[in-house]
């Protein structure tokens, strides 16, 4: 592009009078703005005269300079960073105000490229200048697919930086949800029992909102109480995975963006919802975690019971439903976008954490009748780090059930042992050291009061690698981690003798290093810590035959008794739940970010 020397408006003009000339034929009209482009009086305009063309009185000279700022800032970012110095941001802004579709269409194509990137001073200067009310006001007004496009990719964008989550949320939420998720996902709010939904539309559209949503979901509690709270849209994100699952259609963009969301919302969400204390269980009525399993009958009764009275949820209830519980698992079977499968994992593991009445009652339960068990163990044999991760944390989550515990015990701990490392050599997966913790802390939660995953564990060869762990890990989580596992392993006195033909002794079971708060003891289960004496009793009986006054002799036979006891030597005892805090917390938030030229 060039200009007139000593005129730098009169390129765009002629520009301008050029496109707006009707030839009889095309051809005629490019060969005029050729003949412009190659006048030798013409010259490149510079970025500060392109950014005074934006206030120009002609809308084509507008339209014009803000077009050509969107083709200059694509992938350069010195130049966004030239337009933001020239204040050129705010007056991109104003013109999304501008009545004219090309206008407000060219200057939104320009703030579009201007926020993508990790540069986040562009995104504050938008911010500063009212851009986001701008941009949903024009999303509102605006039904220009193109433009809807466009306005949804530059909210994703801004969306990434942290501190405007919650501003995105304030202005925009409800606005993308009415304007783009739900018409696009073929929820309605009006379906009847006989009416029939639509099927989603996965547009771009569509994907850059859910991907600015995703995002803001991760923002922390009042976000995603805000987005629980929205009218309609937990229940379009619901349907428009639904329409996936029954599509063939689940490695999608969009409906990673949704089912990311869902995980979001679902943590914590038996502590941050309203009224969250009527789920509460009292200590009492928790599912024991311990003993035979024998009351089978009163555990999958319970789930009946809440699947009645919650059956005709709306909104954010449906997100602890039944349900979904078997769409999540839907999509760990058909999906094969690692993305999507850690999301539903996590969802999973969200809904199943912590004692309260919904877990206890029926999710727990769901995921076992739904024959989810055997899913998950297949997803550990995966070759995706996150995905093994996510899918260990719901499976420890899941087996605070005793039935559950006792299925994973038998059906998962190979998987789980062979995705261990041995020592300082890593499997072949070369899992991280988050998702080695996460292994371990699932293998300590399916042995704890079950002996027979104990026995589970020994048998995998599991011992071998945790005692390589303990010794050669450079990890301390990982070594606090095995440690703990191998605790807990030396304290059943009834499984020593298994031990002990393994070539194992006490020696290999002692914690080997000294950590920043604490040094572990190795102890007896679910007791303080202890030292070991042998205490012997000895009976003597003994026979003396004296022959005249000075002969005497004596036949003693001493009989003595040895046994170990343990003596406590001190009173404190280690919690259950060192190291395996339920690690549910929400993914952080995709920056995924769109540019054009």
């Amino acid at each position: 592009m060039s200009q007139v020397d000593g005129d730098p408006i009169s390129f765009f003009q002629a520009m301008s009078r050029a496109q707006m000339l009707q030839f009889p034929h095309k051809r005629s009209s490019m060969v005029s703005l050729d003949s412009i482009r190659k006048d030798p009086r013409w010259r490149d305009p510079n970025l500060s005269e392109v950014i005074t063309m934006l206030s120009h009185p002609m809308d084509p000279v507008k339209s014009n300079a803000a077009a050509y700022l969107q083709h200059l800032c694509y992938e350069n970012d010195h130049i966004k960073q030239d337009v933001r110095q020239l204040k050129g941001v705010p007056v991109l802004v104003g013109l999304l105000d501008h009545p004219k579709a090309e206008v407000h269409r060219k200057a939104c194509g320009a703030l579009r490229n201007i926020s993508y990137g990790k540069d986040h001073h562009n995104k504050v200067a938008i911010k500063n200048c009212d851009g986001i009310p701008a941009l949903v006001r024009l999303l509102r007004k605006s039904s220009n697919m193109e433009v809807t496009e466009l306005v949804t990719g530059t909210l994703w964008n801004l969306s990434s930086h942290e501190p405007l989550k919650m501003m995105v949320i304030n202005h925009g939420l409800q606005t993308l949800t009415d304007e783009v998720i739900i018409p696009h996902s073929g929820w309605r709010r009006d379906l009847t029992e006989h009416s029939r939904p639509q099927e989603t539309e996965w547009t771009t559209v569509f994907k850059n909102t859910s991907g600015c949503l995703r995002n803001v979901s991760s923002d922390g509690a009042e976000a995603r109480q805000r987005l629980r709270e929205c009218d309609g849209l937990v229940d379009a994100l619901l349907h428009a995975l639904q329409s996936a699952v029954a599509n063939k259609e689940t490695d999608n963009k969009s409906v990673e963006n949704c089912i990311c969301i869902l995980r979001n919302l679902s943590y914590h969400v038996h502590k941050e919802v309203p009224g969250a204390e009527r789920f509460q269980e009292p200590v009492a009525n928790q599912v024991p975690r311990s003993g035979s399993g024998g009351k089978k009958k009163n555990e999958d009764t319970a789930g009946d019971m809440f699947c009645f009275s919650l059956s005709f949820s709306v909104g954010l209830e449906l997100l602890y439903q039944p349900e979904v519980v078997r769409l999540y698992l839907s999509l760990l079977t058909r999906s094969q976008n690692h993305n999507t499968l850690e999301a539903a994992a996590g969802a999973l593991q969200n809904l199943a954490a912590g004692h309260w009445a919904v877990s206890e009652g029926y999710i727990r339960a769901t995921v076992r009748k739904e024959k989810g068990l055997p899913v998950l163990v297949e997803l550990l044999r995966s070759d995706g780090d996150k995905v093994v991760r996510a899918v260990a944390i719901a499976l420890r989550n899941l087996a605070i059930d005793r039935r559950n515990k006792d299925l994973i015990g038998s059906y998962a701990m190979r998987d789980l042992v062979s995705n261990l490392p041995s020592g300082q050599q890593r499997p072949a997966k070369n899992l991280e050291g988050d998702t080695v913790v996460a292994i371990l802390n699932t293998i300590h939660e399916i042995i704890s009061d079950s002996p027979e995953n104990v026995r589970g564990l020994i048998q995998g060869h599991g011992i071998q690698k945790l005692v390589a762990i303990n010794k050669t890990s450079q990890s301390v989580r990982e070594t606090k981690a095995a440690s703990h596992v191998l605790q807990t392993v030396w304290a059943y006195k009834d499984l020593r003798n298994s031990l002990y033909k393994g070539g194992w002794n006490k020696s290999h079971f002692k914690v080997l290093h000294a950590y920043d708060d604490i040094t572990l003891p190795l102890m007896e289960k679910n007791q303080g810590q202890h030292e070991t004496v042998a205490v012997c009793v000895c009976v003597c009986v003994c026979v003396c035959v004296c022959v005249c006054v000075c002969v005497c002799v004596c036949v003693c036979v001493c009989v003595c008794v040895c046994r170990e006891i343990d003596i406590e030597i001190g009173s404190q005892s280690i919690p259950q739940d060192i190291g395996k805090c339920l690690q549910n917390r929400p993914l952080g938030a995709t920056v995924s970010a769109i540019t054009i030229k």
